[in-house]
């Protein structure tokens, strides 16, 4: 984890860890992370900085007529889907929890468009509170890796869970994401200029044990 922080540090910063840092506003962040899901990053960046322009709050939100609200997200990934969300999120977010933004994981998938993934990322970026967000990054290379055995986001949750140390929680998937989009790349890795090769399974090297393994 302290190579791949040190790596995250010289390169582009993940959106939505963009957003938090620029704004401090869990709204933003929550709608950021929406629009973000299967969008790369430099498309959800040039959607939010249009977007912001003219909503900062749930109120804005309501107030936007959908076509305009597709008009400007409409580069991103299921972009139509993506503007009935956030449509019926003021609403939701009202009915639900008195129009603020909610940290808990069971409360946030409560509301359209947040998956776990999603909601996870929401906790841990928008209130520094403990959660793993496991998207398709975290998944795959924590496989790569060998150090978890995993057949799907949810699994690789419930083993990161038992043997990542709560400490890496905040930051595993920020470091993950930037890893994956630039070094660890789906088809052709960089493992030549890889830091941690050394602990990779992929090349040839056992991974690491787990505590549970090492006290067996």
């Amino acid at each position: 984890m302290e190579e791949l922080g040190k790596h995250f540090h010289t390169v582009q910063t993940p959106i939505v860890d963009l957003i938090q840092t620029q704004t401090q506003d869990p709204f933003k962040v929550l709608v950021s992370t929406i629009l973000s899901a299967r969008t790369k990053d430099q498309t959800t960046a040039a959607a939010v900085t249009d977007l912001f322009k003219v909503v900062h709050n749930p109120a804005d939100l309501d107030a936007i007529n959908a076509d305009e609200l597709d008009r400007i997200i409409g580069k991103v990934g299921f972009h139509r889907e993506k503007t009935k969300h956030l449509k019926a999120l003021p609403r939701a977010l009202n009915e639900l929890f008195s129009g603020e933004i909610p940290s808990e994981i069971d409360d946030l998938v409560k509301l359209p468009g947040v998956g776990r993934k999603t909601a996870n990322l929401v906790r841990a970026v928008a209130f520094g509170l403990p959660a793993i967000c496991v998207d398709v990054h975290v998944h795959r290379i924590c496989n790569r890796w060998g150090y978890i055995k995993t057949n799907s986001p949810l699994e690789s949750e419930m083993a990161l869970r038992k043997i990542l140390p709560p400490k890496h929680w905040l930051t595993v998937n920020s470091y993950i994401v930037a890893f994956g989009q630039n070094l660890c790349t789906p088809l052709k890795p960089h493992c030549a200029s890889c830091p941690i090769s050394s602990h990779c399974a992929r090349i040839g090297v056992p991974a690491p044990k787990s505590k549970k393994d090492k006290d067996s």
